[in-house]
């Protein structure tokens, strides 16, 4: 395996970064969301915005000279960590958010994820926070088991989205922030 290794994204990134979205999306969730709503998914405007404004942290994993995967992290909102009656934990202010974790599935299996996991939990300590949540699709079975494999675990908290019609059932996932990377 070439040289891994995660870092902050920058603009010059963007395009890929968008491409990895779709096609990691198109082949991932090609059962769980329709045909349209796959085919017209055009990130490039959204992940420009999060990487110029930073109001969140995007970073890149990368293998050798590829660009590999991506996270993006940040503060969780409250309508993010709240309980399914509403109410808000008693950590909800030290809480942060993985909104987006994704690995070419290619390039599945060779560790990319964990890395960006941990640089994703870096960030949200240098936060300030303690702990972190995250929302996985219910049938993806992959990102669960990858999510219960460093500790986070389903919480109980489950949220139906429209996907163009059709129902998506996501599980928020939630775990510690004290991840540490071994072999980087």
């Amino acid at each position: 395996m070439a040289e891994a290794s995660v870092r902050p994204a920058v603009l010059a990134d963007v395009e890929e970064i968008a491409r990895i979205q779709r096609d990691t999306w198109r082949t991932a969730y090609r059962d769980l969301l329709p045909a349209e709503v796959l085919a017209g998914l055009d990130p490039v405007d959204a992940v420009r915005e999060l990487v110029e404004q930073g109001t969140a942290t995007v970073h890149v994993a990368t293998e050798g000279e590829w660009t590999v995967g991506f996270c993006v992290v940040g503060p969780a909102p409250d309508s993010e960590v709240a309980e399914a009656d509403g109410t808000l934990p008693a950590d909800a202010d030290t809480t942060g958010l993985v909104a987006t974790l994704l690995v070419e599935p290619r390039w599945g299996r060779r560790g990319h994820g964990g890395r960006l996991l941990a640089a994703a939990a870096e960030t949200l300590r240098n936060g300030g926070a303690t702990r972190g949540v995250s929302w996985v699709p219910e049938a993806d079975r992959a990102s669960l088991g990858f999510y219960r494999s460093v500790g986070w675990e389903t919480d109980g908290v489950v949220r139906t989205l429209d996907a163009g019609g059709r129902p998506l059932r996501e599980a928020r996932v939630t775990g510690p922030v004290d991840l540490k990377l071994i072999n980087s």
